[in-house]
């Protein structure tokens, strides 16, 4: 079968991550398998990919001189003569721009379409636009993905039209469920560790915050932060501002976030709203306890209704200090936690579990996909 997948960017991001995951695993099964990034040049891939995968940056095949609504027209232009040329079987393509896109690429072409979402547009704070786009083009789609439940029931009411929506959650990348029961390796000071954009949607000024008041309590413990973004210099003079450029770092993006999760003593989660994120998912798996505000969709899912994991009000800083604290203090709830945890994450999201969802959507869309 002859597969392509469209992302926007292969960068250090958690669309990334998921697309690396089954691209590798697709084409290890034998599958002829590309995958196109639609808004990056010249940039290299984050995560590895298989030699087996063909990767191409779309940018770079559109070249320059074009600007606005006449570079877009060429890129859709370009685009549908790849996927015309590849001769693909199915297309997936991941979150709204690139999913836009590739309907309307692949208008009048034969060609199924799998288009992936991976937020709650109940939550996002979608401009008018672009859910008028999505009302309109996503029924010219052969399947539509959502992470939970409770996402797709926002999306059959932006979309009434849809005609179908699959719940399908992100796996677990197949090297981390390799490394087996992996130990929490705890150092001498405790650290509380979180990952994701440093943008409004996660909220770390409110976890710095909350940081802070407890650091004036406990004093053997650090908070980590990593990742990139445009909050930044905010979050930095916060952080000043408050005293704490001692305890609380932002050590930017890491080739390693496993080893860095493993050294955390909690895993801390306070975003406005979420899809299933895959740091949460992933810390769990690796048997780290977590707190997190109970915010729309992914920790309530992920944690069990909060039976693997501590479960905050949105929005409620003194309980989320409260939540550290617990976990901080408590060692038989931390190791009991987070192996309990891990055996519930790898069992629902390992790629044992994830990929036969794959396999009947392929045979769905067309007798022609079926797999292999």
């Amino acid at each position: 079968m002859k597969i392509m997948l469209l992302v926007s960017t292969m960068g250090s991001g958690e669309a990334e991550r998921v697309a690396a995951t089954l691209v590798n695993v697709w084409a290890e099964r034998g599958h002829e398998v590309t995958l196109v990034a639609t808004y990056s040049k010249h940039a290299p891939c984050f995560y590895a990919i298989s030699d087996k995968v063909r990767f191409v940056q779309l940018a770079e095949v559109v070249g320059e001189g074009k600007r606005g609504a006449m570079h877009y027209l060429s890129r859709l232009k370009t685009l549908r003569a790849m996927i015309r040329d590849a001769r693909a079987d199915v297309i997936v393509s991941f979150l709204t721009n690139v999913n836009i896109m590739t309907i309307v690429a692949t208008l009048g072409m034969k060609v199924p379409v799998i288009a992936c979402e991976h937020s709650n547009p109940a939550a996002n704070e979608r401009t008018k636009l672009w859910r008028l786009l999505c009302r309109y083009t996503y029924p010219r789609a052969s399947l539509l993905t959502v992470l939970t439940d409770s996402i797709a029931a926002s999306f059959r009411e932006m979309v009434p039209a849809a005609k179908h929506i699959e719940v399908v959650p992100n796996p677990l990348p197949e090297e981390l469920l390799a490394q087996g029961d992996v130990p929490v390796e705890y150092q001498a000071r405790k650290r509380i560790v979180s990952v994701g954009r440093l943008n409004t949607q996660k909220q770390f000024d409110m976890l710095i915050s909350a940081f802070a008041k407890l650091a004036a309590k406990i004093d053997d413990v650090d908070l980590y932060i990593w990742s990139e973004g445009n909050g930044r210099k905010a979050l930095e003079a916060q952080i000043a501002s408050l005293g704490m450029t001692q305890r609380i770092f932002l050590p930017g993006s890491t080739p390693t976030p496993w080893q860095e999760m493993k050294r955390a003593r909690a895993f801390a989660v306070s975003s406005r709203f979420e899809g299933l994120p895959m740091a949460l998912m992933e810390s769990i798996a690796l048997g780290v306890p977590v707190v997190s505000f109970d915010c729309p969709s992914g920790p309530r899912e992920l944690t069990r209704d909060g039976r693997d994991g501590l479960l905050v009000p949105p929005g409620d800083a003194d309980a989320l200090v409260d939540g550290m604290t617990r976990l901080l203090l408590d060692d038989s709830l931390c190791e009991k936690m987070g192996r309990r945890a891990a055996v519930s994450v790898r069992e629902r999201y390992g790629l044992q579990a994830v990929l036969p969802k794959w396999d009947q959507m392929f045979s769905r869309v067309g007798p022609g996909v079926a797999p292999r």
